[in-house]
């Protein structure tokens, strides 16, 4: 490969290959726990995104030394991850418009707020922490996908740990893996 490092040759073949597939691993509600199987679970993808709550700025560099790591703060994050991370994220995935919040709610249901952001311009996956609820909705008025990965922390009432996986293809999100451990 010449001078070329062969993960700069897999970041300019990415660049110049139009049919690239993105696998994506998708947390939330960490508060401070670091699950010792994230390394395995999240061994196969691209990027990972946590939708808020991570409890301790130790949760985000845990992960970015798997992945590259996209986020959004949580009601229970300090400045450390307010500084780091955004309220909301907005961004293009291959050809999938993306929208993370921490609170968000889900489709009938949407946070104040986030049902105007919806219909000024909806996004086609919409994300959201927050309930600790895993929750995978097709919402046919904004014609968007929601997600929300439920809880991968030790904090809250739920009593299985979650996350999802899956694929963006393109414009097409396939391929969604539910994870689950219990507490």
């Amino acid at each position: 490969m010449g001078f070329l490092t062969k993960r700069a040759f897999l970041v300019i073949l990415y660049h110049t290959h139009s049919n690239f597939m993105r696998r994506i691993g998708l947390i939330s509600d960490t508060h401070s726990h670091f699950h010792p199987e994230i390394p395995n679970i999240f061994e196969a993808c691209d990027e990972i995104w946590h939708a808020g709550d991570f409890g301790h700025i130790r949760v985000a560099h845990d992960l970015t030394a798997l992945k590259p790591l996209r986020g959004v703060y949580g009601n229970i994050d300090g400045q450390e991850i307010r500084q780091q991370f955004p309220r909301f994220l907005r961004f293009q995935c291959e050809h999938v418009d993306v929208l993370i919040t921490h609170i968000g709610g889900y489709p009938g249901n949407y946070a104040p707020g986030v049902k105007e952001m919806l219909r000024i311009k909806a996004p086609d996956l919409f994300i959201s922490g927050h309930s600790h609820i895993l929750k995978v909705i097709k919402d046919k008025k904004f014609g968007v996908l929601h997600m929300n990965p439920g809880a991968a922390g030790r904090t809250g009432l739920h009593k299985v740990i979650t996350m999802l996986r899956f694929t963006i293809d393109q414009k097409r999100i396939k391929d969604l893996d539910i994870v689950e451990f219990s507490r």
